[in-house]
């Protein structure tokens, strides 16, 4: 798996992990929602996210 696939997948497991957590759970995990969605947006035009160095130094390639 590329690190690009790999930080799509997570990313998208987050955002539908905190949207469950922010119905069920407790509204203020919509914020972490948020964080996802604007690290995405600043990666976008940036070219850097900070889970893509933590993927590159777990061993992923790409």
């Amino acid at each position: 798996m590329t690190v690009e696939a790999a930080l799509r997948a997570i990313a998208g497991f987050f955002v539908m992990l905190s949207v469950a957590l922010g119905v069920f759970v407790h509204p203020y995990w919509f914020y972490f929602t948020a964080f996802v969605g604007l690290n995405l947006f600043q990666s976008a035009f940036s070219g850097w996210c900070p889970m893509m160095t933590i993927l590159r130094k777990a061993g992923l390639q790409g």
